[in-house]
């Protein structure tokens, strides 16, 4: 029995890390967990409970189990800060970011797969929308989202939990820069090229072209570095 929950945690583990699971999901019920893996509902309900010892799933009453956000570290609360009162902290993780998503968005290009592809396009989709209603907030919100498809997409665990880690950090500091961005240069000009570049990483890694989607990344994270320098 030990055995088997163990073996039942790995596996619900894996599931947390790759991303099959995301931080606020619902698990599973117990009983489909349960077929899923081929052991006893037991078996299941103790391997939760060992998770949620840990802080990685939490139980509702009545409601089920639900992933927190324990794999995502808090040590990103401080960078939104630091990177509106220092530029060079705010240049560093442009720079970090230019070498980080270019390769995220290279693997997205070469593995995603149809729900991937489909996720990524109903993002775009609403970073179009709310640009046609010049809605700042939105627009924020979805590229903080779309960044995180495109890191779900590359199916590699490694860089999926390095995001995860980060990815508070990096949405903080995606929202400071469209909104630096559209507070320096309140014209159609910079709004519509920030959406074309998204197009162009959506477009290359839909169609698996993993260099141009490489190269689309970095040449969007160029034109920011620029244009808040």
């Amino acid at each position: 029995m030990r055995g088997r929950v163990e073996e039942i945690v790995r596996r619900l583990e894996m599931a947390l890390l790759d991303g099959s699971f995301p931080a606020n999901a619902r698990l599973p019920s117990e009983r489909a967990l349960a077929a899923q893996y081929g052991v006893s509902r037991n078996t299941v309900r103790e391997a939760i409970q060992r998770l949620a010892a840990r802080g990685l799933v939490r139980s509702r009453s009545g409601s089920g189990a639900f992933v927190t956000d324990q794999l995502r570290t808090s040590s990103a609360s401080p960078w939104g800060q630091l990177v509106a009162d220092h530029p060079a902290v705010r240049d560093d993780i442009l720079e970090f970011r230019r070498v980080l998503e270019g390769a995220t968005a290279y693997f997205a290009a070469l593995r995603g797969n149809a729900d991937d592809h489909e996720r990524i396009r109903g993002l775009l989709d609403q970073l179009e929308s709310a640009r046609r209603a010049d809605d700042k907030a939105a627009e924020a919100s979805v590229d903080s989202k779309l960044h995180e498809a495109i890191a779900l997409a590359s199916h590699n665990t490694m860089f999926l939990h390095l995001h995860s880690s980060i990815l508070n950090m990096l949405r903080e500091h995606i929202t400071i820069n469209n909104t630096s961005l559209r507070e320096l240069e309140l014209d159609e000009e910079v709004s519509g090229a920030l959406l074309s570049q998204h197009r162009s990483v959506c477009e290359a890694i839909c169609e698996r072209r993993p260099e141009e989607a490489r190269t689309a990344m970095q040449s969007h994270i160029d034109f920011v570095r620029k244009r808040i320098a």
